[in-house]
Formats: structure tokens, sequence, C-alpha cells
């Protein structure tokens, strides 16, 4: 320090410098928190995916059955091995639907946002607002 410097203005220089890295350092934490909650949300969605695949196996399976029972049907035109495959067909669509409605649940943007990350940071920035009125 010189002579001409006032030590009020070095010591609040260097508290704004150790605040601007406190705060450097908080947003550097809170990038990281929103990068592994999207990672994990992330993981989530591959599971939805899973079940997406799996309800289109069954949907080509069961059109594959629907179409064995069709030919049956005009084939035999006794009817008991259509119908037969005609419900097996159906069963096979039904879990299909099913399959298909709990992956796309499991897609929706909501879950794969980082929301536990943004009340982090909301309520950091609550907390700055409050000490700077103090």
């Amino acid at each position: 320090m010189t002579p001409d410097q006032d030590p009020r203005s070095e010591s609040t220089a260097s508290l704004f410098t150790s605040a601007l890295n406190h705060i450097s350092g908080l947003l550097r934490k809170e990038v990281d928190l929103a990068r592994a909650e999207v990672n994990e949300n992330l993981r989530s969605a591959a599971g939805g995916l899973g079940l997406i695949v799996g309800a289109i196996v069954f949907v080509l399976v069961s059109l594959n059955v629907l179409a064995g029972a069709l030919v049956a049907w005009i084939a035999e035109l006794g009817m008991h091995p259509g119908v037969a495959a005609l419900l097996v067909g159906i069963a096979g669509l039904v879990v299909a639907f099913v399959l298909h409605r709990s992956g796309r649940a499991k897609l929706k943007l909501s879950s794969i946002a980082p929301s536990r990350t943004a009340e982090n940071v909301q309520r950091d920035v609550n907390v700055i607002k409050e000490a700077g009125n103090v």
C-alpha cells in the first residue's frame, strides 16, 4: 500500500474480490450440480426409451399375428383358428400400448429438467439479494 492510498478502499477492494471469488465458485458448483442432475435424468429417460423400443417390438409381432389371423380367417372361413390368432394379436397390441404409454411418461421434458438445481440457484439469488439489502 502506498501512502496515497486510503486503507479503507483497499479492504473494500479485497472484500469485493473475495465476494466475486465466492460467487464465481458458487456458480461453478451450481453448473456442476445441474450437469449431474441432467445426466441422472437422462439415464431415466433412457429407460423410457427402452420401453418405447419394447412397444415397437410388440407392435411388429402383433401386426404379424394379426396378418396371420386374417390369412387364416380368409382361408378357412371356419373362424376358429383366425379368431384365436385375432385375440392374441389384440392382446399384443394392448401390451404394446401400455409399454408405449409408460415410456412416453418417462420422457416428458419436465422429468429431465434439473429442478433441484433451479431451486438451489433461486435460493442463492434470494440470499444475494438479501445480502445486498443489508
